[in-house]
């Protein structure tokens, strides 16, 4: 009985599809645990869904795009980053996993239904790690940009092998590929972050209604 338990676990362990879909799935898990406690109210409503339309526009404003996906955006990801941290984590989650919904519908790129939740939910749900970092938002940045880049170079060794160069380590044409367009994009957020007013806009959005995250004056 042993020799077969071994036998089941090494024969999972050589397929790497089973052991990251098992990770996609706690995971997941673990993430739709914690946002069944949310508690949503019309502001949080109304911020989650004009971050989500922001996101959608400046993830249209590509400053260059990948040929199996990924872009350099202008921003693309400030909204969910203030969304994780004006409300925390859980809901940064959320609002990660229904952009990544929306994301997927807009410009769908599908090997594998493993890869879709790498590629598309998981990544924009890694956003909502910046919540953890409210007083320190650069440090929250990183890490959110950090959470995505796993996502999605992941899915780049295990799916899109097949596309490194003859020779080439899967796993090194997944960093150098996704580091192409999530360096930069990650450098574009950290200037914005610092040009833009942060803690006044996550003060009006704490204090006043929508309309406060226009009115900056």
């Amino acid at each position: 009985m042993e020799a077969n338990f071994s036998s089941k676990v090494a024969i999972i362990l050589d397929q790497p599809t089973s052991i990251f879909a098992l990770v996609a799935l706690v995971a997941l898990i673990f993430a739709f645990v914690y946002i069944k406690k949310i508690k949503l109210n019309t502001r949080m409503i109304t911020h989650i869904g004009l971050m989500l339309a922001l996101t959608v526009i400046l993830h249209n404003l590509r400053l260059y795009h990948m040929p199996q996906g990924g872009s350099v955006t202008l921003g693309g990801m400030i909204p969910l980053l203030l969304i994780a941290f004006r409300y925390g984590p859980v809901v940064g989650y959320l609002a990660g996993f229904i952009y990544g919904l929306m994301n997927l519908m807009q410009d769908p790129y599908i090997l594998h239904p493993i890869q879709v939740l790498f590629d598309y939910p998981l990544p924009y749900m890694a956003i909502g790690m910046a919540g953890y970092f409210k007083e320190r938002i650069f440090w929250g940045a990183v890490v959110a940009s950090c959470g995505r880049f796993l996502c999605h170079f992941i899915s780049g060794a295990v799916f899109f092998a097949s596309y490194a160069p003859p020779g080439t380590s899967p796993y090194w044409y997944s960093l150098v590929f996704n580091a192409t367009y999530l360096v930069p994009e990650l450098f574009i957020c950290l200037v914005i972050l610092r040009v833009l007013p942060v803690k006044r806009i996550l003060f009006q959005m704490k204090n006043q209604n929508y309309y406060g995250l226009i009115t900056l004056n």
